[in-house]
This record gives C-alpha cells, sequence and structure tokens, in this order.
C-alpha cells in the first residue's frame, strides 16, 4: 500500500484526485494521508483540497448510484458494505432525507449513507450538496490543523 501512496502523491493533483476517488468507492484506504503527502512536498493546500474533494464526492455519487441500482450483490461484493452497515445507516437516516448525507465523511457508516440514499432514491442534487459540504469540511479541517492553522487536539 505504502507503493500504492507513494505512486498518487508523485501524480499531484490527479492522483490526489484518483486516490480519493478510490478511497470512497471501492478501495479501503486514506485519501487522507495523500492529501497531507502532497501537501508536504509543497503542492498548494487549496488545490489539494479541491482536487482531493473532487474526487472523493465523485467516489461517494458512486456508492450512490450503486445503490440507485439496488443490485445488493454488488453492494457487497464491490462496496464491501454488509446488511449491518446498511441497516445502521437507513437507522441513521430515517425521517431525515437527503441532507444526511452531509456525514457521508464518517468513517465505517459514511459509504452506508450514500448507499441507503441511493436505495431511497433520495433525491440527487441534496444529495451530492451536502454530500459535497460535508467532505469538504472534513478535508478543510484536516489541513488548516496540518498548516498549523487551528488546534483540533
Amino acid at each position: 500500500m505504502d507503493a500504492f501512496l507513494h505512486y498518487l502523491t508523485e501524480w499531484g493533483y490527479i492522483g490526489m484526485f484518483i486516490s480519493a476517488f478510490l478511497a470512497g468507492t471501492i478501495l479501503p484506504f486514506s485519501s487522507e494521508a495523500v492529501l497531507l503527502a502532497c501537501i508536504g512536498l509543497g503542492l498548494d493546500p487549496v488545490w489539494s483540497t479541491i482536487s482531493t474533494t473532487a474526487g472523493n464526492a465523485l467516489g461517494g455519487l458512486t456508492c450512490y448510484w450503486i445503490g440507485h441500482l439496488g443490485k445488493m450483490e454488488w453492494i457487497e461484493k464491490y462496496l464491501k458494505v454488509d446488511k449491518k452497515q446498511l441497516d445502521k445507516a437507513a437507522h441513521f437516516i430515517h425521517g431525515k432525507g437527503a441532507w444526511m448525507a452531509l456525514f457521508s465523511f464518517l468513517p465505517v457508516i459514511g459509504d452506508a449513507i450514500l448507499i441507503v440514499l441511493g436505495l431511497m432514491r433520495a433525491h440527487i442534487g441534496i444529495v451530492t450538496v451536502s454530500m459535497t459540504l460535508g467532505k469538504l469540511a472534513r478535508y478543510v479541517l484536516l489541513v488548516a490543523a496540518a498548516l498549523g492553522l487551528i488546534h483540533l487536539f
């Protein structure tokens, strides 16, 4: 995995986009690690954050789309999300609607939230906006903390 992360960091903004997309869909690794590595190598923090957010949001829309298709075998096989995670996400979302995509940045349950929203046929526009805002906020806080602009702990 280290060689893979090194390869993506060499690609700069495109590597960040690809890593964030893959992390948002099928590969269980940290887009945050690639983002921080690239910033550490001197890439612009703003463009790095934008690239990572765009890739991760597109990955999230892929999860929504697979949920929208309703193919449980794809959800379990490709996205590695089991029925228990989907049930937990459905309980979390129940009665709240598409704006719950704002919390899709959460570990473990984030992908499941998007899949359930797809299964529920939630409004794609609201899902896209709220999901992107949530992911952007996560990356902005991470980058600001890495640059010493804020102290999270």
